[in-house]
């Protein structure tokens, strides 16, 4: 196996060749545009080459400028997903595409607007904040390909190009199509983008601006069968094919859709010269998104209660969402960056008709205008960072507020420090407040739910010697969450039934988390834990105590210095909690009392760099292989099984 391995990234290698080099050298083995720990023999590149990499910039929402990293770390290998993120802290479900169960929880999300819902189904949904925008000298392409499990493909291909210097546009789409092991188990999605990064040639006006199309459908079984189940735990030899496993169902499928137009331009009024060092913007955001979300099942079962049909139910819940900000800002060095703004919002969240049980009537729609006033303040004093933005409704039926404030402290080149606190208070997500469904339980209107407040504290300290820490302390009233109530009708088979439910205690959870790498030589370890507690609130607010991330790898170049590897194992642990479970009607997490056991997994990686290129090899979960069937991901839903897989990750530059 390993003469074949390497074989291959030889060949590879002589493959690879033929690109296109950077100002008439190789392309250097480190991040572009800054220098990388793990690649030190290429300190010595020229400073032309460095100029040049360095103008392939990647442009975020909120023009945090980085810029094209083609390095091989820990870190990125961490990102090698389906998500195209660090994933720690997230349980993944048994197939590509699929739900993860939360261990942890961040609130960096927090607005002023309700949420739509179906949470569940959002991990892979690209909101505004996650569109970058681009500017490159030459052509851009970078392709991502992961294997899957049974028929089918990870793809995610991007391409770039300044049209002119000032004009760039790019365009992406990652598509996924898993069959899966288990039963009515195939996830199929689509994630499409496009944008446009512009500014006018005297430098007055900017505009940056994305459109997005997205698609994601999950084919639904309930989770195992309470025998099926037990079986499944016994290690029957029949159930060794993951296919026979019994499952509660084998006819349902949900979906969401999203289209999104999104604009965010500004003139500068009076720009800064040598002469008047002030500069005026007048600044105009637009947010017109659009989304629906479906359950459908082609024959009803027993385990969500009765149903108003018992074939071929189909429930579809549509929502649009308009925000226009309108604002002004000045900035003047001295006093740094002040903008003003005044928004709009249109809400329309509902279905085509009302629906009628117990004598209530469940409206169809919720729609909303709501005026909002804001500003946002930046500046450095002293050597302290600050940023500060706050937003307040006008509106008696939406009312709202978020406030949040940041200063940071670069104390030298290897130390920092950074403190932070956020105040909010919105309407809980719209799927608590209304929702219908042809299953009877599944119909409410919760007018009288109160706002959700949230209150953060955090701080972070970041070191090049000592690791990186930050922790933090949520206080959240009207926590409001997805629970269990005794099923009314004593002669159902099922004893409880999902409810939306606003907790009458208050949420206090506190979280810390460490981050600290080691090497030796050849060798590394790299650490992340997490600690964390709930404080008040715990019964509807569950988390397990520690959760961890451990991997130790081996690090070399090969091949007179054309190839870098790294290899070894990653470890993750979490320890015993109660876990939520997951409701595929609503395509969201449940509060439950069931006790979830600690358990561990070990993967086996081999990764490898080749130019430009990063190429991953992965034995997953090979834990199971001895452990048996005792892991799952939520209440009978299995996790993953062991798997052989690989793939790349492939920058050009034309």
């Amino acid at each position: 196996m390993r003469l074949v391995l390497i074989t291959f990234l030889f060949l590879f290698a002589l493959s690879a060749s033929a690109q296109r080099k950077l100002t008439g050298t190789s392309l250097p083995d480190t991040r572009l545009g800054g220098k990388n720990n793990n690649e030190e023999d290429n300190k010595k590149k020229t400073k032309e080459v460095e100029t040049e990499v360095e103008s392939y910039k990647i442009i975020s929402i909120e023009n945090d400028t980085t810029y094209v990293d083609t390095s091989l770390t820990i870190q990125k290998a961490y990102k090698y997903n389906y998500l195209r993120r660090d994933d720690f802290g997230l349980l993944a479900f048994q197939n590509i595409g699929q739900t993860f169960n939360r261990l942890t929880y961040d609130f960096d999300d927090l607005s002023n607007s309700p949420k739509f819902g179906a949470s569940a189904r959002h991990f892979n949904f690209m909101e505004a904040k996650d569109i970058n925008y681009y500017r490159v000298p030459t052509p851009f392409t970078e392709l991502y390909f992961k294997t899957v499990f049974e028929q089918g493909q990870n793809v995610d291909a991007f391409f770039t190009t300044n049209i002119k210097p000032n004009v760039n546009l790019s365009i992406a789409y990652k598509g996924l199509r898993s069959l899966g092991n288990y039963q009515n188990s195939l996830t199929s999605t689509g994630n499409l983008r496009m944008t446009l990064n512009y500014n006018t040639k005297n430098e007055r006006y900017y505009a940056k601006t994305h459109f997005v199309a997205q698609d994601l459908m999950n084919q639904e079984n309930g989770g195992l069968t309470a025998e099926g189940e037990r079986l499944y735990i016994e290690e029957i030899p029949e159930y060794d094919e993951r296919s026979s496993v019994a499952v509660q169902y084998q006819n349902a499928e949900n979906q969401l859709d999203g289209k999104r137009f999104y604009l965010d331009h500004f003139y500068k009024l009076k720009a800064g010269d040598s002469l008047s060092r002030y500069e005026i913007r007048i600044n105009h955001r637009l947010n017109f998104s659009d989304k629906e979300y479906r359950f459908q099942q082609k024959q009803a079962t027993d385990i969500y209660g009765e149903t108003y049909e018992n074939k071929d139910l189909y429930n579809e819940v549509e929502y649009q969402y308009i925000k226009n900000q309108v604002g002004a800002s000045y900035f003047q060095p001295d006093l740094g960056t002040l903008e003003g703004f005044i928004e709009h919002t249109d809400y329309n969240y509902g279905y085509q008709s009302v629906v009628l049980k117990d004598n209530e009537i469940i409206p169809n729609r919720i729609k909303e205008d709501v005026v909002g006033i804001g500003g946002k303040y930046q500046n450095e004093i002293a050597g302290i960072k600050l940023k500060a933005q706050a937003v307040y409704n006008l509106s008696d039926t939406f009312e709202g507020y978020d406030l949040k404030a940041n200063a940071a402290y670069k104390i030298d080149s290897l130390n920092s420090v950074q403190a932070g606190i956020k105040l909010n208070s919105a309407r809980p997500n719209f799927n608590t407040l209304l929702f219908q469904n042809d299953y009877k339980n599944y119909n409410w209107h919760n007018p009288d739910f109160s706002n959700v407040e949230t209150q953060s504290l955090s701080a972070s300290i970041n070191s090049a010697k000592f690791g990186d820490y930050k922790a933090s302390l949520t206080q959240i009233n009207n926590y409001t969450y997805f629970g269990l109530i005794d099923n009314p009708d004593t002669s159902s088979s099922v004893d409880s039934l999902v409810k939306p439910m606003q907790s009458g205690k208050e949420v206090r959870y506190f979280k810390l988390q460490a981050s600290k790498d080691f090497e030796l030589g050849k060798f590394a370890l790299a650490n992340d834990v997490i600690y964390q507690n709930v404080l008040s609130g715990e019964s509807a607010f569950h988390v397990p105590e520690f959760v961890t991330r451990q991997s130790i790898y081996y690090k070399d170049y090969w091949f007179q210095k054309a190839l870098y590897l790294q290899t070894g194992f990653t470890f993750n642990y979490f320890t015993d909690f109660k876990s939520d479970g997951y409701d595929p009607i609503l395509a969201e997490f449940f509060v439950t009392n069931q006790d979830f056991k600690s358990f561990y997994t070990l993967d086996f990686f081999f990764n490898a760099k080749v130019r430009t290129a990063r190429l991953y090899f992965k034995l997953e979960n090979f834990t199971t292989l001895l452990e048996g069937n005792n892991n799952f991901a939520a209440p009978r839903h299995p996790y993953r099984d062991f798997a052989i897989r690989f793939g790349i990750v492939w920058n050009f530059f034309m």
